[in-house]
């Protein structure tokens, strides 16, 4: 339960527990912890907003070694002998009034603190995680640990060596949390942020996604989720005391709430909805009708195929926006669908066609292995082991099914064909299966979104989607199963059977087409009884009435 709390510039805490806050600029609200217990050694005070700045500090006129600035910040208190009053002071930044929560958790002597051994940024005790994000990752980072010492003690030496009874036993645990997909309220990251603030809480809620040893760097980077709220923290732990304590949460939404353009409210572009809407047209025609209408397929095939390279390729080697890039994707992917179909016209190859559908399949397969919990293994962030394991799992499907080409193909245009409407689904409705392959693509385009780990929210959006996308996989193959066990399993080589056809009408003097005139004289032919249809016919002479 929350409390909105200010009255007079005072706010009492207790410790433990939240408290909501509305700051403004002129004015900084005091905020006070008062009967603090003689076994408390630490108290780390935290305040957090959604989108505006506030400042932290502990004096009433700020200084750059004694405050923060950010939407998730805090500060830890070292608490003198018989101290038992902290005294902190907030307020917004730049707007008028921010809406923030705030609270006081108490450690004992041999706890873990936080931030202790920072040596990179301005406060000399720093529990903050500090956040940057770019629309593919996002990186946190954070100062090293001390061990815990009592009041009036001096701290221990941060650089004494590294054996067990220095900083270097210590050991960091990130954890990840997701807020509920679409919702951006403040009040719903208020709620939220409890669940990781405190070390039980966050063990209950949040989900540990790696552990750091002090000879690792304290960074992390993970895939952005741009319009999905997530909060990260690190629990520091102490193994010779069992004892752990918790960093300030930091939250994200990979987007800008101010934007006009772009922001948090805005899934895609418009020129992305058309393309994929379109697509997913195509698609689901494709995942039901695409073995009967074997050219539709091939083109829709073909089309994926060369539009995904192509916008690899032009993204690598070019700077053009991102509009034109998928215009000149859309091109692309017409050409290649065009040319395989071509090909399968004159060279009337089901191997060769069902190599390229095969390998779409099997593309889409393998992201679907490395979108589970085994993408985030450590073994798969080097490239090389990545990309053998996704190039030997994605050539899997074309060789198992190598005895099958039918059953391939069917599958192949009911599975993908079917995802093509998930991707169009998730222009205008958040779900994380769209990540399937954007993840993937991440990884081509950006050579470091290999340090990144992708773990992305399932939530009830993306249950109820995935059943969608499993319902219209089956009934395309279902229906299309049906649809052709009694014929044959491919249309016969095209240009063959019109080469044979073309010999049979030249050779065969009784085959009637045998005396159809050539298509020239036909066009000429069909526009003269067109031209005389239109024309007026002249009068012949003086005409008269039959006389009875």
């Amino acid at each position: 339960v929350f409390l909105f709390s200010c009255n007079a510039g005072l706010l009492e805490l207790s410790l433990g527990k939240f408290r909501n806050v509305v700051l403004n600029r002129s004015s900084p609200v005091e905020a006070v912890t008062r009967d603090i217990a003689s076994n408390v050694t630490v108290i780390v005070f935290q305040v957090h907003a959604q989108q505006s700045d506030v400042v932290i500090s502990f004096d009433k006129h700020p200084s750059v070694n004694s405050s923060g600035i950010g939407v998730d910040k805090g500060l830890v208190s070292i608490l003198r002998l018989q101290q038992t009053v902290c005294t902190w002071y907030l307020r917004a930044l730049d707007v008028s009034q921010v809406l923030s929560t705030a609270i006081s958790i108490p450690y004992m002597e041999r706890d873990p603190i936080p931030g202790g051994c920072n040596l990179e940024f301005d406060l000399e005790v720093d529990p903050n995680i500090y956040l940057d994000y770019t629309l593919v990752d996002t990186h946190i980072k954070f100062a090293p640990a001390n061990l815990g010492y009592a009041r009036g003690a001096n701290p221990p030496s941060c650089d004494s060596g590294t054996a067990q009874n220095s900083r270097w036993r210590l050991r960091y645990d990130v954890y990840q949390y997701f807020l509920p997909e679409n919702l951006l309220s403040e009040m719903v990251l208020m709620s939220h942020i409890q669940k990781m603030s405190e070390v039980q809480s966050i063990k209950a809620n949040g989900i540990k996604m790696l552990s750091l040893t002090t000879d690792d760097k304290t960074n992390v980077y993970f895939s952005s989720l741009p319009g999905q709220g997530v909060i990260y923290n690190v629990i520091v732990w102490d193994p010779l005391w069992n004892t752990s304590a918790a960093y300030i949460p930091a939250h994200t939404y990979a987007c800008s709430f101010a934007d006009l353009v772009d922001n948090c409210s805005t899934l895609s572009k418009p020129s992305t909805k058309v393309f994929f809407t379109t697509l997913a047209v195509l698609g689901l025609f494709t995942c039901f009708f695409g073995h009967r209408f074997w050219k539709t397929d091939l083109f829709f095939m073909g089309f994926i195929f060369a539009a995904f390279f192509f916008f690899v390729f032009i993204t690598r080697i070019t700077g053009l926006g991102y509009d034109v890039r998928l215009i000149l994707t859309a091109a692309a992917g017409i050409v290649g669908g065009l040319l395989l179909v071509a090909s399968w016209w004159r060279f009337g190859s089901v191997l060769l066609c069902m190599y390229f559908i095969g390998l779409v399949l099997g593309f889409l397969f393998s992201s679907v292995v490395f979108f589970t919990p085994l993408g985030d293994y450590r073994v798969f962030h080097d490239d090389v082991v990545f990309w053998v394991t996704f190039s030997s799992v994605a050539l899997m499907i074309p060789v198992l099914f190598v005895g099958c080409p039918r059953i391939l193909n069917i599958m192949a245009s009911g599975i993908v064909g079917s995802y093509t409407v998930i991707l169009a689904i998730a222009c205008y409705v958040y779900t994380s299966l769209s990540y399937i392959t954007l993840d993937l693509l991440r990884r081509i385009l950006n050579d470091y979104f290999s340090r990144a780990y992708t773990n992305v929210p399932f939530q009830r959006n993306d249950f109820i989607i995935l059943s969608v996308w499993t319902m219209l996989a089956l009934s395309g193959v279902t229906v299309q199963l049906r649809q052709e066990r009694s014929k044959v399993p491919f249309p016969p080589h095209p240009y063959l059977t019109w080469k044979r056809e073309r010999e049979r009408r030249s050779t065969n003097v009784l085959d009637p087409s045998h005396h159809i005139p050539p298509l020239r004289e036909r066009i000429s032919n069909k526009l003269l009884h067109i031209k005389e249809f239109f024309h007026k016919e002249q009068p012949a002479g003086e005409r008269t009435p039959l006389l009875l």
